[in-house]
């Protein structure tokens, strides 16, 4: 038996063996209003998807691009927040995703002349830095949801919505991502504006068992993690948060009096990441190489 049939099989029994809480009641999804979507212009395109392919073996989560991610694909360079009609980011952004029975993998490459961070604690609002986000519903029922943010020192923001704030969701700081590994790669030096940088990497392995919710008042839709099975669709988004940046002797500080830029995946047509409606899809295939149709 091959690797790859080894590891979907794997993929599908774990899926089997969990399968019984996977959602919640109908009782529960019927009584939930969804939030709308509040879009400042009408949509130009429709959310991006990817092909994750099924990663056998997994990459080594150490912030280099070894041969596993040659199996998937780049996707789409990041755009604006609001979409592609307004300002065009100043730096490439673009990701691969991946899976296993085990794992979701995720590779970040942003391209950056100035690298900068300075927050150190684990849960400090890492956004006030420049940053990589990730926001995953694993149901698509833009529901719960989870929320991990990273700067280039490392220091991770990790949280839970049981629903979007719109729907008067009270974010949990207290959900931690369990068992997952992140790991930086500078190009560059950081905090140092006497040179030029080229960028950072981020690279994450995501358990699947990690994606368990808070208790929420009321009850939860998705009662506890569930790995997906081959085929299955998760709403995913990414963002990158970039402030203006101004030299300050060998160092730097934020230009004063000016907002920060939202660079993301796919478009969300308004500045709110928190609208799980406008997120991508991923696809979760069974497939090992990027070159199937």
């Amino acid at each position: 038996m091959s690797h790859a049939r080894r590891a979907l099989e794997g993929a599908l029994l774990l899926s089997a063996l969990l399968s019984g809480c996977a959602s919640g009641s109908a009782k529960s999804a019927d009584t939930y209003r969804r939030p709308e979507a509040v879009p400042t212009s009408a949509p130009l395109y429709s959310q991006h998807r990817y092909r994750a392919p099924l990663m056998n073996p997994p990459p080594a989560i150490d912030g280099t691009v070894d041969a596993a991610w040659d199996r998937a694909e780049w996707s789409e360079d990041f755009t604006d927040i609001e979409g592609p009609n307004h300002t065009t980011p100043r730096q490439r952004t673009r990701v691969k995703m991946g899976w296993d029975a085990t794992n979701l993998y995720i590779l970040a490459d942003l391209d950056e002349p100035d690298l900068w961070a300075t927050l150190r604690t684990h849960d400090e609002i890492v956004f006030h830095d420049n940053d990589f986000e990730v926001f995953i519903d694993p149901d698509g029922d833009t529901r719960e949801y989870y929320e991990i943010e990273v700067n280039a020192l490392g220091t991770i923001f990790d949280l839970y919505l049981p629903l979007p704030y719109r729907a008067e969701g009270k974010a949990d700081h207290g959900w931690t991502a369990t068992g997952m590994k992140c790991a930086i790669a500078l190009d560059g030096t950081l905090n140092d504006s006497t040179d030029l940088d080229r960028g950072w990497r981020v690279e994450m392995a995501l358990p699947w068992t990690m994606f368990t919710p808070m208790a929420a008042p009321g009850g939860t839709h998705q009662h506890c993690a569930r790995p997906p099975i081959a085929g299955d669709e998760w709403r995913i988004n990414f963002s990158r948060v970039q402030w203006l940046l101004e030299k300050q002797g060998s160092g730097y500080s934020k230009v004063p009096g000016r907002a920060e830029d939202n660079w993301v995946w796919t478009a969300q047509w308004i500045v709110d990441m928190h609208l799980p409606q406008w997120w991508g899809f991923v696809k979760f295939d069974p497939e090992t190489t990027k070159d199937q149709p």
